[in-house]
């Protein structure tokens, strides 16, 4: 099989799946070696971004996807009327950010950082399928335990969460501190923290302009 019929075969693929293939299925359907496989696709992708056209290929965590490119958004919008806008507000982001720098994390314990109910921006967050439940804590009341989603690394345009914009110093001190008070909690029979945490607050505002700088660099 010649590299053009590869990269055809994958194109079609990655076209006909509509979601993020991991890289060692395709190398299975094409039997060829996963990594080469992996360096044919990255270098497809680098010729779309090079070229004009109106999809490109993305990555995230080793798997591929093929989508339309942004800059198209408005055109695509007035015909698949199916498309949504999602609206992040300060709080979702809040929320939103100390699930993905802390996952995996469970709602108590994300209300412990907070100081506040999240049940609202947990929910929303799960609609918006940014976040999702990964597993359940080894607790009384087997506590849901939250983490991101390849759709809140797809919209963020991250491979891997290894790619998150570092926090601000004072950020990271807040979240140290919160991690080495949670060592000390008590999670009790209905799932909650049995401690109050009412006067504590994360001050994530230089992580908000972090995840506000990455969307301008795009």
């Amino acid at each position: 099989m010649n590299l053009s019929h590869i990269e055809a075969s994958i194109e079609a693929i990655l076209f006909s799946m509509g979601e993020a293939v991991p890289t060692k299925k395709i190398a299975e359907a094409l039997e060829i070696n996963p990594d080469d496989c992996y360096d044919i696709i990255v270098n497809m992708k680098d010729k779309y971004e090079e070229e004009v056209r109106g999809v490109r290929i993305i990555e995230i965590d080793n798997s591929f996807q093929m989508c339309t490119k942004e800059t198209f958004y408005e055109e695509v919008k007035k015909v698949n009327f199916k498309l949504k806008e999602f609206i992040l507000t300060d709080v979702l982001i809040e929320t939103l950010a100390i699930i993905a720098y802390k996952q995996p994390i469970t709602r108590a314990h994300i209300e412990a950082v907070r100081g506040v109910n999240c049940n609202h921006a947990v929910n929303r967050l799960v609609e918006y399928n940014l976040v999702c439940e990964i597993g359940r804590m080894d607790a009384p009341g087997k506590p849901i335990i939250f983490g991101t989603t390849k759709d809140f690394l797809r919209g963020f345009g991250l491979q891997n969460v290894q790619e998150l914009p570092q926090l601000g110093e004072e950020a990271l001190n807040h979240l140290k501190e919160e991690a080495e008070k949670e060592v000390q909690l008590t999670i009790g029979d209905d799932g909650n923290i049995e401690e109050d945490h009412s006067n504590e607050q994360i001050d994530l505002d230089n992580l908000v302009l972090s995840f506000d700088d990455e969307d301008d660099d795009e």
